[in-house]
């Protein structure tokens, strides 16, 4: 099959909000800010941080507190443990309970002098972001030709700016939700209800059960589920076969993607993101013990034994 799959490394969109977080007005004349987080888990955010240790927090002196639910891979607290932020881990739970962790990052937002929330789910500067520069490079890197774009969403901010540019931009271009199993998004797209689509995921910082600010009046065309199974087996055919070491938000928007291209046909470009390294998933997706309680161990060596093109 004649099929061009580009594959886009994002990690600006962090940066963005953070270099924001520094020249924007309100970010000088103040004697103590924090700069409140919280984690969409797949792999933005922790590219954020980086940034912010480096060209914040060094250069104008901000706390960083990271508020994440405790059902995450280890490699993702240590990292930030290592980056010296305050992480805060809460039980995780539904977002209609008021423990949920952006309800509790939003109260601290407001009780801690000099706070500032970064808000990433409903803060429209996230997609707004993706729609100045992520969607322009996309389009540009594909010269012009666009098929079909296809991607997973945690916040919404990447299917909503890229979407809307897109849209505007590539004429004919289909926007395609991908959506791991358990996630609301996939009914919501196909029916207008939000709900879930089987049981919960493996994956971690996509598909939720709600249509955040960034993602809401996205013009999207239809949307993929793909079950865990098609992830992990996704993910250990892109190592044995591609040589790259990637996460499960990655499989997701790659074996949606591949959906994409087989429905379209030859000689179509589909686009999508690599959110995600398999380093953060160390314990979990690249455990053989792990993925073989999860029974999962055979979808990984289908994976591995996938024959070269």
């Amino acid at each position: 099959m004649d099929v061009q799959l580009y594959r886009v490394l994002d990690a600006a969109s962090g940066l963005l909000i953070c270099l924001m977080l520094l020249f924007s007005p309100w970010a000088f004349g103040t004697t103590q800010l924090w700069a409140i987080w919280t984690m969409n888990l797949a792999g933005y955010a922790l590219g954020a941080l980086l940034a912010y240790k480096l060209f914040i927090r060094h250069a104008r002196g901000y706390r960083a507190v990271i508020v994440m639910p405790d059902n995450q891979s280890a490699e993702k607290y240590q990292a930030l443990e290592a980056l010296g932020v305050d992480l805060r881990k809460v039980k995780a739970v539904p977002y209609a309970d008021n423990n949920h962790y952006q309800r509790v990052a939003g109260r601290l937002g407001a009780d801690l002098p000099g706070a500032i929330w970064a808000n990433q789910f409903d803060n429209i500067a996230n997609r707004e972001g993706h729609y100045r520069t992520t969607g322009p490079e996309i389009l540009a890197d594909a010269g012009g030709r666009l098929d079909a774009f296809v991607a997973a969403t945690g916040t919404g901010g990447t299917l909503g700016g890229v979407g809307r540019y897109l849209k505007e931009n590539a004429p004919g271009v289909r926007i395609v939700l991908a959506d791991p199993q358990g996630s609301s998004l996939f009914n919501w797209v196909k029916t207008g209800e939000l709900k879930p689509n089987g049981s919960g995921s493996i994956t971690e910082g996509i598909g939720i059960g709600r249509v955040t600010a960034n993602l809401h009046g996205t013009p999207i065309d239809t949307a993929v589920p793909i079950a865990d199974p098609e992830v992990v087996e996704t993910v250990y055919r892109l190592l044995y076969r591609e040589g790259l070491f990637l996460g499960s938000a990655s499989g997701v928007n790659v074996a949606a993607a591949m959906r994409t291209a087989r429905e379209l046909g030859p000689g179509h470009t589909i686009v999508t993101i690599l959110r995600d390294g398999g380093q953060r998933y160390q314990s979990r997706l690249y455990s053989r013990a792990w993925l073989a309680k999860k029974g999962l161990a055979e979808a990984a060596e289908a994976g591995r034994r996938a024959p070269q093109p």
